[in-house]
C-alpha cells in the first residue's frame, strides 16, 4: 500500500549511498582539510552488503517505491557495483535504476552496469576548464576523463544527465560551456544552486548563484527560454528549453525550495535510514537487517519512519536562528 508522510508527501525514491569513500575531495562536499588521510572510513563490516541493500529495497516497493539511485561517495569505488546493479534490476524491470557518478570510472564502467540494468547515470562535472576543474574537486583527474565515460555511456546506451554545481565567483563561467558539452550530445544539463549540505564545506548565501542568474546567462546565449511542465510534481529539476529545442534543467533549493513534494528517502553507506538531505539524525536499519528481520517488519519500521517524517529544511532555511548539525552529503549521497 503507498505509503505517506505526516504531510502527504508519498516515499517515491530511494537514494542508496553504497560507500562514504570518494576518490574527489570537491569543496562542496569533502574537503580535505575534514577528509584527509586521517579520515576514518566505514570499515567493511560496517557498510551494507548488497544482499542487504537488496533486501531493503524490495521491502520498500510495496510502499510505493519507483526510483532507486545508486550513490556515494562515488559509488563506482565499490567492487563488483555491477552485481548490486543486477540484483536489484530482478526486484522489477518497471523499477527505474540509475546512479550518481563524478563519472571519471565511468568509461571502464558503463557497458557493465549497462548489461546488469541500470537505466541512467547522472554525472557530476562542475567545469569543463582543466585548472578550475582540478581546483575544485582538489584533484589531479581531469575533465576529459569525465568527458570519455559520458561518450561511453551514450555508446553503450545508456541516459546520461549532467549536473553542475554554480558557485558564485568560481564557475559561473562554466555554465555556458557545459550547457554547449551537453547540447551538442543532445544531453540535459541541470544546473544547481549552491546548498548548504552537511557542515564542512562552508557555504555562505552569498556564494549561491539563483536559478534566475542561470537562466539569465542561458538566455543571453540562447534566446528566450521557455518553462517545461513536470512530469510528476516531486521532480527536483524545473526544466526550461531553449529556442534551438534544447533542454536544461535547474535545482533551485535556496531560492525555490521543493520540500512541499519532496518524496525522497536515503539510505546511508551503514544502512541508516535519513529522511531529508538535510537531516541531523537517521534511523538504523542495518540492526534489522542484521537480526534477520523479514519484509514485514522491515516494511513496519520504513512505515513508522516515513509516516512521522516532517522535514522541511529549506524551506525554513532563512528562519533557522541557529545552523543545525547536518549529516555529510558524502555519506549519504546527493
Amino acid at each position: 500500500m503507498p505509503l505517506s508522510d505526516s504531510l502527504g508527501r508519498p516515499l517515491r525514491d530511494l537514494r542508496i549511498s553504497v560507500t562514504d569513500r570518494c576518490n574527489f575531495r570537491c569543496r562542496y562536499c569533502m574537503p580535505r582539510e575534514h577528509f584527509g588521510s586521517d579520515h576514518k572510513f566505514l570499515a567493511k563490516e560496517e557498510i551494507l552488503s548488497y544482499e542487504e541493500i537488496s533486501k531493503l529495497a524490495e521491502s520498500m516497493i510495496p510502499l510505493g517505491l519507483k526510483k532507486l539511485r545508486i550513490t556515494g561517495g562515488e559509488p563506482l569505488m565499490r567492487r563488483d557495483i555491477a552485481n548490486l546493479v543486477e540484483m536489484l534490476r530482478r526486484l522489477g524491470d518497471d523499477l527505474d535504476l540509475a546512479m550518481t557518478t563524478n563519472g571519471v570510472l565511468l568509461k571502464n564502467h558503463a557497458e557493465a552496469l549497462k548489461q546488469a540494468g541500470l537505466n541512467r547515470v547522472t554525472v557530476s562535472l562542475d567545469a569543463l576548464d582543466r585548472d578550475l576543474f582540478q581546483k575544485m574537486g582538489d584533484t589531479r583527474h581531469e575533465p576529459s576523463e569525465v568527458i570519455e565515460g559520458i561518450d561511453e555511456a551514450l555508446r553503450v546506451g545508456l541516459e546520461v544527465k549532467v549536473n553542475m554545481v554554480v558557485q558564485r565567483s568560481l564557475n559561473e563561467t562554466q555554465i555556458v560551456p557545459i550547457a554547449n558539452m551537453c547540447f551538442e550530445r543532445t544531453l540535459t544539463p541541470r544546473f544547481i544552486e549552491f546548498m548548504d549540505v552537511g557542515v564542512t564545506n562552508q557555504w555562505n548565501l552569498e556564494a549561491v548563484v539563483s536559478g534566475q542568474e542561470i537562466r539569465d546567462a542561458l538566455s543571453k546565449e540562447y534566446g528566450d527560454l521557455e518553462a517545461v511542465k513536470p512530469d510528476h510534481p516531486s521532480d527536483v529539476a524545473r526544466r526550461w528549453t531553449t529556442p534551438q529545442g534544447y533542454e536544461f534543467g535547474l535545482i533551485q533549493s535556496v531560492t525555490e525550495p521543493f520540500c512541499g513534494d519532496c518524496s525522497r528517502a536515503r539510505i546511508s553507506a551503514n544502512g541508516s535510514m535519513y529522511t531529508c538531505l538535510f537531516a541531523s539524525e537517521g534511523h538504523d536499519l542495518r540492526a534489522l537487517l542484521r537480526f534477520d528481520a523479514n519484509h514485514d517488519q522491515l516494511q513496519h519500521a520504513i512505515q513508522s519512519i516515513w509516516m512521522d517524517r516532517k522535514d522541511r529544511y529549506s524551506e525554513q532555511r532563512t528562519k533557522q536562528v541557529e545552523v543545525p548539525s547536518k549529516v555529510e552529503m558524502s555519506f549519504i549521497g546527493g
